[in-house]
């Protein structure tokens, strides 16, 4: 490539040039995804990913191991976490939504690098390329995973039926399989996570309903579940550790991890999904601080509240409770059913299981579709095989989504082994690669601060300016690190290998992405002087100015439309 037809757009060690015609950059016309998402379906769609099998399933693991209290501690803590990650991430993606671009580097050997997309870019650009490469492949692992957990959670939920139980559970997992598809992926989870929401608002509320008596025995339940012989914090392993206190710190610690789980999955709901769907959002920078807003009170309502709903109306020691260190054919997968099933209200427990059904088969969908504009993207920026960036008429990166789709195949390791079990394997998979996730948006974040900080901008200056900062993002770091770290304790009591592996094995999978790419093109950290804050900026203002006038030259938008829009 001949340097002088280029004009660098930063006087500076880092060079960037965005001449796409030249370098072939992807287009509508071939392969580039399409801008085709609207603001109410990223709302709906990130909300309907909050719903999924952390909250709905994983939740009755954590109440058997850390009690009410201890469940809605663990919960709000690492809720809170989960904010700071999301703002941190929301104050980079509202300011540079990723456009497309080259970059000539002389931190890196290699001539040429195609930017990063999502979250991944923010770490390329703003720390380290081989922190993004890692981060990249390390974000498509967990979706290659956790599609099959929530395949694999769907049979659980069907064999609360008898009925279900006389067909083989690879059926229906071959079932659930057909089900999911991204054509229409943003209508049809539009009108999926509408569900989903109504659901769990009416769970919700029947929750406090029985608890208040209003339920067929009359029974007013208030904080019984929370008092003796119960207690409000549960008893983990006291027959290993044979210490009432430490059984009781290691149950608390127990719904941290269970509670990281339920998360990570639930980053659609305003995580995750700012920086995989930036790219296929309508004015970004308006959509994304309304996303990250909204939000927190999710957060609040579904996580917080849905937990302490769950406290008061099932006890700790209900032995209905489908939990994730035994198989029990029939028993209930949502704590929601048992809570419908202990009120005594007929019929009401197999409506609720359907709708758990839809959640999770509604979230194996968001998860497989997240999983092929991961590895699309990987595609485009030449970190994986080129294959995969082909897209058909219509923007589906349908290569990629043949392969991610192959990857359900490992739902049927419950042929030989329990659900429960798989679920487990599952789970600490997930929770591994999620949490380095986390971990490296907050570092990635860290940098962007100091890179301002040295380059003389002010964050007042930003679209959005997330809070808390730059406390909450080394919170998020810190915290999610120790919890990573120390989240197979369990593993050790008495030691079982499978778990052990499953637990730890996504850090040694990160060390050699990020150590071998860093190796090979010879990279180093970026300084913070030298981070480029600059290029692509002028894109984006172009794009939202065409779009500002679209939207003054289509007139004043109705009440109904506003109110459509903003659901």
């Amino acid at each position: 490539m001949d340097d002088e037809k280029q004009t660098p757009t930063l006087a500076s060690d880092t060079l960037y040039y965005h001449d796409s015609e030249e370098l072939n950059e992807p287009t509508a016309e071939n392969n580039s995804l399409h801008r085709g998402l609207k603001p109410r379906q990223i709302s709906m769609i990130a909300l309907g990913g909050a719903v999924g099998t952390g909250l709905i399933i994983g939740s009755g693991t954590a109440l058997t191991r850390g009690g009410p209290l201890g469940l809605l501690i663990g919960y709000g803590f690492v809720g809170f976490v989960c904010y700071l990650v999301m703002v941190g991430l929301g104050e980079m993606a509202a300011y540079l939504p990723h456009s497309k671009g080259w970059l000539r580097s002389d931190w890196v050997k290699c001539a040429y690098l195609r930017h990063s997309k999502g979250f991944a870019g923010y770490a390329t650009r703003f720390v380290d390329p081989a922190l993004g490469f890692g981060l990249g492949w390390n974000y498509l692992f967990k979706y290659l995973i956790v599609t099959p957990n929530n395949i694999n959670a769907a049979g659980v939920v069907l064999t609360y039926w008898s009925g279900a139980r006389k067909v083989p559970t690879e059926v229906w997992m071959v079932a659930v399989v057909n089900l999911l598809g991204v054509r229409v992926f943003g209508e049809m989870e539009f009108w999926f996570s509408s569900l989903k929401v109504i659901s769990l608002i009416g769970l919700l509320l029947m929750g406090i309903i029985i608890d208040l008596g209003g339920n067929p025995k009359h029974d007013r339940i208030g904080f019984r579940y929370w008092q003796h012989p119960y207690g409000p914090m549960g008893h983990y392993l006291l027959s290993v550790v044979k210490n009432e206190h430490l059984s009781i710190f290691l149950g608390f610690w127990a719904t941290l991890t269970n509670a990281l789980f339920a998360f990570i999955l639930s980053f659609y709901f305003g995580t995750e999904l700012i920086g995989v769907t930036v790219g296929e959002a309508q004015n970004p920078r308006k959509n994304i601080p309304i996303a990250i807003r909204r939000t927190f009170f999710r957060i609040l309502v579904f996580y917080v509240g849905g937990v302490f709903v769950i406290g008061l109306v099932v006890p700790s020691t209900d032995t209905t409770l489908f939990t994730a260190n035994k198989s029990k054919t029939g028993a209930a997968a949502s704590p929601f059913v048992v809570a419908a099933q202990l009120a005594g209200i007929r019929v009401l427990n197999h409506v609720i299981n359907a709708a758990v059904l839809i959640f999770v088969t509604s979230a194996a969908n968001s998860d497989l579709y997240t999983a092929s504009r991961t590895l699309f993207g990987l595609a485009s920026e030449r970190k994986a095989p080129r294959v995969f960036t082909r897209v058909n008429r219509n923007g589906v990166p349908y290569v990629a989504l043949i392969l991610c789709t192959a990857f359900c195949a490992l739902v049927f390791l419950n042929v030989s082994s329990s659900s429960a079990k798989v679920f487990v394997w599952f789970v600490n998979l997930v929770s591994t690669f999620g949490a380095i996730t986390w971990m490296c948006i907050s570092y990635s974040h860290i940098s962007f601060m100091r890179a301002l900080k040295a380059q003389g901008k002010s964050r007042d200056s930003l679209p959005y300016k997330a809070p808390f900062q730059p406390y909450g993002s080394w919170l998020a770091l810190i915290s999610t690190a120790i919890i990573v770290i120390f989240k197979g304790f369990d593993t050790f009591m008495p030691f079982k290998a499978d778990t052990f592996v499953t637990s730890y094995i996504g850090l040694p999978i990160f060390a050699c992405l990020y150590g071998g790419y860093k190796v090979f093109y010879q990279t180093r950290q970026i300084p913070a002087d030298k981070v480029d804050l600059v290029t692509g900026l002028k894109a984006i203002d172009d794009a939202e100015e065409r779009y500002l006038l679209e939207e003054k030259a289509r007139g004043p938008q109705s009440f109904v439309g506003k109110l459509w829009d903003s659901l």
